[in-house]
């Protein structure tokens, strides 16, 4: 299982405002299958197989263009670790539990 951060901006939409293309990119997120998603101040993390996060991320990049952006510009941090399962909510315990001694 990988998890992802994701941070899509619509570039020259005339507005400093992003909220209502952060809702509709969180739009298809609510109807995709199989992942997990954390919205956060400064993007979205999203949790499941990375074929299908790599194919959600391309639904979601259409977003800003569906809605009059001329330019989107998208940031993909992907975090894919094998050797054992990771969670969204593993990693931060683990930081946690570190933080605890």
């Amino acid at each position: 299982m990988a998890i992802a951060e994701v941070v899509i901006v619509p570039l020259g939409t005339g507005s400093t405002s992003l909220s209502d293309y952060v809702a509709a990119c969180e739009d298809v997120l609510k109807k995709e299958k199989d992942v997990r998603y954390q919205l956060t101040p400064m993007g979205t993390v999203i949790e499941g197989d990375l074929h299908k996060i790599i194919d959600t991320v391309m639904k979601m990049h259409e977003v800003p263009f569906e809605r009059g952006a001329m330019r989107v510009s998208t940031t993909i941090r992907i975090d894919d670790k094998r050797d054992k399962e990771a969670t969204m909510e593993q990693k931060v315990i683990s930081v946690l539990q570190k933080q605890e001694r």
